[in-house]
């Protein structure tokens, strides 16, 4: 038996322990920026409620006890699914399927470099166009999708000025690169330098953390829609950048770190404010994905290619992950202070307790979880899951077992809004949240555009794949990955939660080949085709499906929790 096996069998009555932590409130900026345009264009349907979307970046279902404020005063109050995920794993594809309700193959948006990242995004019919119709009033603040202010629009105009349609108030931070020297210099993922095109007019907050900026710019503008006289409802989808990477470097960055082959690794990190660092140095003891122990998956004879390319864990990488997670955790924790202040301040103001309040992240991250280091594209748990907290009028308190991804969660504030939002792939989830678990019906594609030579560049690929080089299916108890060089990871999850032993073509033909069929029947669906029910064989009733996810929050409470 494998020495996670052994954990596994021990950890079955297991739940995981949610660190508690508290810090000083951050301080508010000033607000600044233009005007915008606050006109309703439609009658706002009778009791369409207000939506308040934060959506974090790279964070990590499981770093969400890094904040414990949003966790009281939201999720306490509302509902946490427990199966939530990022379908495509990356921040500009996970984007725009929040956008537009679609899976990456549909909206074509596959990855955040051109030709698939921003500039493939075709923005003129969007959840923020389709709101503004039904009477909304609009706004985004922060990170848009990638590229944003570099990459030219999907008409080919430049987009450094661009303020995209449906948006009554626009503060979208900018990726622009600009020269040293150049003014206003700063941008998306410089955290004390940020750089945001407000309603058309550049503006530089420098020597300002940017999830403090971000957290000021929404309460503002949630004050300014509810003092409006006609009381139409709004929407704000607040995009703060952490716990991504960003800058300026730091003296406790670990920089790039050789692995045992030789082969330098660049660890990335947040910056974070000094009032925060060290926050978690004592909660922190090892990597989010590393056991105590230090030793990363032992065997990846059954993973592909990519995977068997990494080497053990060297003592040196041990110790840096466990600064990544530190540091990562510690920029949560200023977006947690951030969002204590926001939810109060809903309190308060006309229309707030109307509101509903989602919380949730673009995609996962890997923190050492089958010896890889970081990142994210790739089609393990730790990447696709994310947080997803829900609350509002009518959203009862407790848990959901039942899946969500991004496309749903477009799909469902469009239903609640009365919007009409075309062709969409996701599923209303309304029903869920009122009425409790229906049980694993329908499946996650997954999808994913891996950057490796050896993948972008494979002959032969398989049918249904298109452009893109990894897809799958996540079931209930069942994950099927193909790759466009024909290789394939399959697991069970109820038996092997962690992702550690593939199924071997061979070993059990006859579920893999099932697999593959299923993952086809679905691999290149649109519409009601994607919300196609599973056949029962595939069904994860609401028992099995809770016992399964139980047990695996115990089997990674087991292997990697922490203390």
């Amino acid at each position: 038996m494998t020495r996670g096996r052994r954990l596994w069998a021990a950890a079955t009555l297991l739940t995981l322990v949610l660190a508690a932590c508290s810090g000083d409130p951050a301080s508010e900026p000033a607000p600044t920026g233009g005007e915008g345009d606050d006109r309703v264009r439609a009658p706002a349907a009778a009791a369409a409620p207000n939506v308040l979307l934060v959506m974090a970046d790279d964070m990590r279902a499981d770093e969400l006890q890094w904040m414990p404020k949003t966790r009281r005063q939201l999720g306490a109050r509302g509902l946490e699914f427990l199966n939530s995920f990022a379908p495509n794993p990356l921040c500009c594809p996970a984007r725009a399927s929040l956008l537009t309700g679609k899976y990456s193959h549909n909206h074509r948006v596959l990855s955040h470099e051109a030709p698939y990242g921003f500039g493939a995004f075709d923005d003129s019919t969007t959840l923020a166009t389709s709101l503004q119709a039904a009477g909304y009033r609009t706004a985004l603040v922060g990170k848009y999708l990638n590229g944003y202010g570099e990459q030219p629009t999907y008409d080919g105009d430049d987009s450094l000025l661009y303020v995209p349609p449906g948006w009554n108030q626009w503060y979208g931070s900018t990726d622009h690169v600009f020269a040293p020297g150049e003014s206003p210099g700063g941008g998306t993922y410089h955290y004390f330098d940020l750089t945001s095109n407000i309603n058309g007019e550049l503006v530089n907050f420098a020597g300002q953390y940017s999830t403090d900026v971000t957290g000021q710019q929404t309460r503002d503008l949630i004050r300014r829609f509810a003092a409006a006289e006609d009381g139409a409802p709004w929407f704000v989808w607040w995009n703060p950048v952490a716990p991504h990477h960003g800058g300026p470097a730091e003296p406790d960055d670990p920089g790039t770190v050789p692995r045992a082959d030789g082969f330098g690794v660049k660890w990335l990190t947040p910056a974070r404010p000094a009032s925060v660092q060290g926050r978690f140095d004592d909660a922190i003891t090892h990597g989010l994905g590393m056991p105590a122990d230090g030793i990363a998956e032992e065997d990846v004879s059954d993973k592909p290619a990519y995977v068997r390319s990494f080497p053990q864990f060297t003592q040196r990488e041990v110790e840096v992950l466990t600064e990544v997670s530190r540091q990562r955790a510690e920029a949560l924790s200023v977006l947690d202070d951030q969002m204590a202040r926001t939810l109060r301040m809903l309190r308060r103001v006309p229309g707030g307790e109307d509101t509903v309040v989602v919380f949730t992240s673009d995609n996962g991250y890997y923190l050492g979880e089958h010896r890889k280091r970081q990142g994210k594209i790739n089609l393990h748990e730790p990447s696709i899951r994310v947080p997803f907290l829900i609350a509002g009028p009518e959203v009862p308190r407790g848990v959901r077992h039942d899946p969500v991804t991004v496309q749903d969660l477009a799909t469902t504030i469009a239903a609640w809004a009365r919007a009409d939002l075309p062709a969409v792939d996701g599923t209303d989830i309304r029903p869920v949240l009122r009425d409790g678990d229906r049980g694993w019906t329908r499946p996650v594609l997954l999808e994913g555009l891996m950057p490796e030579s050896t993948y972008l560049n494979a002959k032969g690929r398989p049918a249904g794949m298109g452009d893109l080089d990894t897809m799958g299916l996540r079931l209930g108890r069942w994950k099927f990955v193909i790759y466009s060089t024909g290789e394939v990871e399959a697991y069970d999850l109820q038996a092997d939660p962690l992702e550690l032993e593939s199924l071997a073509w061979g070993a059990d033909d006859a579920t893999l080949t099932a697999l593959h069929e299923l993952w086809q029947a679905y691999a290149t669906c649109a519409g009601d085709a994607c919300r196609r029910p599973l056949a029962d064989e595939w069904v994860a009733g609401t028992d099995l499906n809770r016992a399964i996810t139980v047990g695996q929050r115990a089997a990674v409470a087991a292997e990697y929790g922490q203390g």
